[in-house]
């Protein structure tokens, strides 16, 4: 079953198929004229006892005619399988669409890039026929740091803010990722700012949780995913408020209430416990 940051990277493409003009224009590719993008059926149609589907399928549009279609993978880790596979979607695109065919493999570390660019030998023809994948490592990603750029694709920034964790600018980068989740729904931007999070090493999510608790309040956010968050970030420092004066107290706390605090987000409720935790000698006492 595809991991959840497989998933949210093929749904950046899906809903904005856009997304991969810049990602081309950054590996060096020349694109021909074009008017729109949009999203295929992922299908290799193949006579095989195996279907076989790309996890997406994109096609520059001139008028009526596609000039490119790109075979997108998003690849997380190593797997052998892909590389027999590959070559099936390209060809099958290749003469559905009778056109130019990209395959295109985005991947989060260098060591699964390096892998996924390895050129594939169909071992024939005079010269032997090989086809090498366009892989986006995480240095070819463009480091976006306007937050214009941010508001147009934030999809773009998103990926910016977890190719470069360690960016000099990288509160550059952030800031721009807050600009462009401001007018997103706060589904799609919630489900983002997690994948940020995730996507990033360990030692660097707490800049990053600390940077979306505050910075967002360097802008003039309107959006439900900025009330949202703001407010979570809020509930989290009074459950934590309360659970360090039960601390200071000597008074242990059971899980099923410390689960209880960490989880509520009622900022009314979190302040009264707070202060009965000055009072209690029990910590369940809290919830009577």
């Amino acid at each position: 079953m595809p991991s959840t940051p497989h998933e949210v990277v093929i749904d950046m493409f899906s809903e904005r198929p856009q997304l991969v003009a810049p990602l081309l224009s950054a590996l060096g590719c020349e694109l021909p004229e074009y008017e729109a993008v949009e999203r295929r059926s992922e299908r290799a149609a193949v006579v095989a006892p195996t279907e076989y589907y790309a996890d997406a399928v994109l096609a520059f549009r001139r008028r009526r005619e596609t000039v490119l279609a790109v075979v997108l993978e998003v690849q997380l880790r190593r797997d052998p399988d892909k590389l027999w596979s590959w070559p099936v979607y390209t060809a099958s695109l290749r003469a559905r669409m009778r056109c130019p065919v990209l395959l295109l493999i985005i991947c989060p570390d260098a060591s699964t890039a390096s892998w996924a660019a390895q050129p594939l030998d169909f071992g024939y023809g005079n010269p032997p026929t090989t086809l090498t994948p366009l892989v986006l490592a995480p240095s070819a990603v463009p480091v976006v740091t306007d937050p214009r750029v941010a508001i147009e694709l934030p999809e773009l920034a998103v990926l910016s803010a977890v190719a470069h964790p360690r960016h000099p600018d990288h509160i550059e980068i952030w800031r721009a990722v807050a600009a462009g989740l401001r007018d997103l729904g706060a589904d799609p931007a919630l489900r983002y700012h997690d994948f940020i999070l995730t996507m990033l090493p360990r030692a660097v999510r707490p800049a990053w949780e600390a940077f979306m608790s505050t910075g967002l309040r360097d802008y003039n956010f309107t959006s439900d995913f900025a009330r949202r968050y703001i407010a979570e970030g809020e509930a989290k420092g009074e459950a934590q408020s309360v659970l360090t004066v039960l601390d200071a107290r000597g008074i242990d706390v059971p899980d099923e209430v410390r689960d209880t605090i960490t989880s509520c987000e009622d900022l009314e409720l979190l302040q009264k416990w707070l202060r009965r935790a000055l009072e209690v000698s029990r910590a369940d006492e809290l919830l009577d």
